[in-house]
């Protein structure tokens, strides 16, 4: 095992925003650094997490209570952390992980609107001072994000969302990082992908090198 602790790297942002082609953009980089990379995603990122993504995504329970939804979020990620993110990081290996508890705050809290105090008692239960070391929050406007977003295949549970409800979840990110600024870092996703991934290279290099 590595004496070296590895570094936390998370994607987060709506619908549309582009975070498949940059997640490999940024495991590329960072390769390209030297470094050796776990590549994960939230909700899942193991067979337990995976089948809570099947439940939270799917359409099975479209009922489902904003309470419930935010527990699932958090079981998922207990297992992750536990299981998979905090081993690989003691290793050595740094984790470029597709959301993480950003998006809980987000989804659940803007676009549902579960208090923050009640996601901050889970976050500190689950987490600690645990945080990402660095956040690229890939950032547009809720309607060209939806636009992208139906370029795709069939929607998802959140993607059949209104865009009244993405604006929200879009709010609630810029609010996070107005709070947090010297992790989360605000992408222009709307510019064309080489713009968007030169503004993720400075990024990363800034924090990184």
């Amino acid at each position: 095992m590595s004496a070296r602790q590895g570094n936390f790297i998370t994607l987060e942002g709506i619908e549309g925003a582009g975070k498949s082609s940059n997640l490999k953009y940024v495991k590329g980089l960072l390769q390209t650094m030297g470094r050796e990379v776990l590549l994960t995603r939230e909700p899942g990122g193991t067979p337990l997490g995976e089948e809570i993504r099947g439940v939270l995504l799917g359409h099975r329970h479209t009922g489902m209570a904003q309470e419930t939804e935010l527990l699932l979020m958090f079981a998922a990620r207990a297992e992750h952390l536990t299981r998979k993110i905090r081993p690989a990081l003691a290793a050595g290996t740094w984790v470029l992980c597709d959301r993480f508890t950003d998006a809980s705050y987000a989804y659940q809290g803007g676009g549902r609107g579960i208090g923050w105090q009640r996601i901050r008692t889970l976050e500190q239960w689950l987490q600690g001072t645990f945080q990402p070391d660095l956040t690229l929050l890939l950032d547009l406007p809720a309607a060209l994000g939806l636009e992208r977003a139906g370029r795709r295949s069939a929607p998802d549970r959140f993607e059949r969302e209104t865009e009244q409800f993405f604006t929200r979840v879009r709010g609630t990110y810029l609010r996070l990082a107005e709070r947090e600024p010297e992790r989360i870092r605000i992408i222009d996703a709307s510019r064309p992908l080489l713009k968007v991934q030169e503004q993720i290279r400075a990024a990363i290099l800034l924090s990184f090198a």
